[in-house]
Parts: C-alpha cells; sequence; structure tokens
C-alpha cells in the first residue's frame, strides 16, 4: 500500500489530480461524473459493493472498476469521494486518511459524534485533507446571498426560521428525519453562526412510518457576543410536497431563500437616521401614516442566481482545497460539530417523547 505525503501540491495548481470515487449510487455517481469531467483531475478509477453498478459506471467514464477498494490507493490515488452508507464512513474512510489520501465525504461525515470524532483525529494525526459534503453550502442561492452581503454592511441574524419537507421517499431509512434532511440546515446555521454550536436546544419529534423521528421542531438558541440568536428548525419527510425555504432576520436586513425555486430576496433598511425618527415622532403622535409606503424605508433586492450545479460547485472546491493545501469549504470541525449538534437534538426528541419536557437534559 503506498504511503502519501501529506495533501497539497507545492509543483503547482495546473498538474493532473489523481481522484477516484467510493460509492457510486444516487450520489456517488455525480461524484464520478464530475472527476471525468473536470480538467487536469483524472478519474482514476470507482469502487461499489454492488459490482454491477461499479462496472456501469466505470464503463461509462472509461476507467478501472476497482473491486477492492484499496487498489484506489496501490494505483496512486490522491484523492477521493466516499459516498457510502453513513454508518461505514469511518471504516472506509480509515485506510485512505492514513495513506495521506484526502477524503470528500458525504455528509453527514459519519452517523454518530463519536465515530465523526474518531475520523477527524484520524485526518489531523495524517495530515490529510478532509471535506464533508454539505452540499447545500454550494447551492447556487447560498452563493447568491454571499455576494450580495460581501460589500453591504454586516447582517448580524436574530431570527432564523427554516422549513425543509417532503414526501417520503424511503431512502435513508436507517436513520432519522434529523441526520437525513435537518443536518443540511444545521450546517448553514451553524456556518451563519461562525461555527458556534447552539447553547440550548429545544426539540420535538414523532415516528410515524420509520423507527426513528420522521418530523422534528427544533428551537436551537446561541448566546453570542454580537448578542442572543434564535433559529427554528423545522424537517419532515411525511409532507404532501416539498419545501425548502430559510428566513434569516438580521440587524439591518431580512433574506428569504428558496432553495427549490433557486430564488432568494433581500430587504435592507435604507432609511436615514433622521427619517426614521421622524416616522416614529409622527407614530407615537397619531398621525395618519397610510399613504406612506413603507417600502419607501427599505431596499428590496432579487438575488441574482447563477446556473451552476452545486455537485460541480463541491469538487471543484475540494480540488482546489487539495492542490493548494488550504482549508476546505467545510473542514473536519464542522462536519463533527453538525453531527454533535445532530445528536444532541435526537437525544432531545428522545427526553421529549420519554417524558413530555422538550428541553434537552443539562
Amino acid at each position: 500500500m503506498t504511503n502519501h505525503a501529506p495533501t497539497g501540491n507545492p509543483s503547482g495548481p495546473s498538474r493532473t489530480l489523481r481522484c477516484g470515487a467510493v460509492g457510486v449510487g444516487r450520489m456517488g455517481r455525480h461524484h464520478a461524473r464530475v472527476y471525468a469531467d473536470l480538467p487536469d483531475v483524472e478519474l482514476v478509477g470507482v469502487h461499489d459493493a454492488d459490482q454491477d453498478r461499479c462496472e456501469d459506471i466505470a464503463e461509462l467514464h472509461g476507467c478501472p472498476a476497482m473491486h477492492d477498494m484499496t487498489a484506489l490507493i496501490d494505483a496512486g490515488v490522491e484523492a477521493v469521494s466516499i459516498a457510502v452508507p453513513t454508518t461505514h464512513h469511518q471504516r472506509v474512510a480509515e485506510p485512505f486518511l492514513k495513506a495521506g489520501v484526502a477524503c470528500l465525504i458525504e455528509k453527514p461525515l459519519s452517523h454518530d459524534a463519536q465515530s465523526a470524532l474518531a475520523i477527524k483525529e484520524l485526518a489531523e494525526a495524517n495530515d490529510s485533507l478532509l471535506m464533508v459534503g454539505h452540499i447545500e453550502r454550494f447551492n447556487p442561492i447560498m452563493r447568491a446571498l454571499r455576494k450580495a452581503t460581501e460589500d453591504g454592511p454586516e447582517i448580524v441574524p436574530r431570527f432564523i426560521e427554516v422549513r425543509r419537507v417532503s414526501p417520503m421517499t424511503f431512502r435513508s431509512v436507517d436513520i432519522g428525519v434529523v441526520m437525513d434532511m435537518m443536518i443540511h440546515d444545521l450546517d448553514v446555521v451553524l456556518m451563519l453562526m461562525d461555527g458556534q454550536e447552539p447553547d440550548e436546544i429545544q426539540a420535538s419529534g414523532v415516528a410515524v412510518i420509520t423507527e426513528h423521528e420522521d418530523i422534528c421542531n427544533v428551537r436551537l438558541t446561541f448566546h453570542r457576543p454580537q448578542g442572543h440568536c434564535v433559529a427554528n428548525i423545522t424537517a419532515s419527510r411525511l409532507a404532501l410536497k416539498t419545501e425548502r425555504v430559510t428566513r434569516i432576520t438580521g440587524e439591518n436586513a431580512y433574506i428569504k431563500i428558496d432553495y427549490a425555486a433557486k430564488t432568494g430576496t433581500m430587504i435592507r433598511r435604507t432609511a436615514n437616521e433622521i427619517q426614521m425618527r421622524e416616522v416614529h415622532a409622527q407614530l407615537r403622535a397619531g398621525v395618519d401614516l397610510t399613504d406612506l409606503d413603507w417600502k419607501d424605508l427599505v431596499n428590496i433586492e432579487e438575488l441574482e442566481v447563477d446556473e451552476s450545479e452545486p455537485i460541480v460547485e463541491e469538487v471543484r472546491s475540494f480540488v482546489d482545497a487539495v492542490r493548494s493545501g488550504t482549508k476546505p469549504e467545510i473542514d473536519a470541525e464542522a462536519g463533527f460539530a453538525n453531527v454533535r449538534t445532530a445528536e444532541r437534538i435526537v437525544r432531545a426528541i428522545q427526553e421529549f417523547m420519554k417524558t413530555g419536557l422538550s428541553e434537552e437534559p443539562v
């Protein structure tokens, strides 16, 4: 088994990077496709427990089908995507991380915090780059939001409301809706909180079809130097329609993001302090302001959304981090924090169902 040097590329960003894909099912096949299409990237091979599927994907992209995943290491792979069932993440990632191979592990990092921590520590011990595939970070609407807020005043979130619901697909039924669906939004919320995990968690959930919670509502409270923030997140895989909407109310702005429709709206307060004081004084004095259009006091901006495919942007970001040796977009620390927060939510749900108390035990 080949032992690789620490991740990074001192010879420059233009050389061909040797990549592989482990698990080429529903998500992994897209990783293989992107590697095969990216310039200066060679898809060295693919591996999947389903031999027929592995050979089909390999033939599609003109690369070898590896019937032993460690054959990828022997073939000199420098970076791999791991898109196997979550409970197998640690077992599959271990030989690659020990060999110094950079890993892009599909979300969540693992099925529980203990295993996620073990993966994180394994990457650190072997100086191996690790990125977690929380794909919503690469949704065009999130990129549009970042672009729109780069030059304006800082938006300090005070209240975040998230709704992610869809019909049951009977995929990922080995885990609950928190790890299956809500984990996407936990990643975004924790990112908005600069990586800080919630100080308080209140949660309720119901298991209807599976043995795990299929519906969940959680209230996360963050105590921050900039002021408190509350995030209210609802996730359900038993809805009649699909809805993925996030609303952020902050100082200086309100933002609505519709992931499915790829649309977003930002409302900034534009009235100056003198004008606002005049309006407040008139309101206190009982002046009839029905002719005043409130939209004259704010700026309503539709976010400009591009057509880039999220999985392409995700894999490209991973490849760029491997080449440059820089910190990836969602590193092991962020992935671990997401899993630990999700685990705390599940524990709070269990306490709620047992005792009727929704607050997470101290």
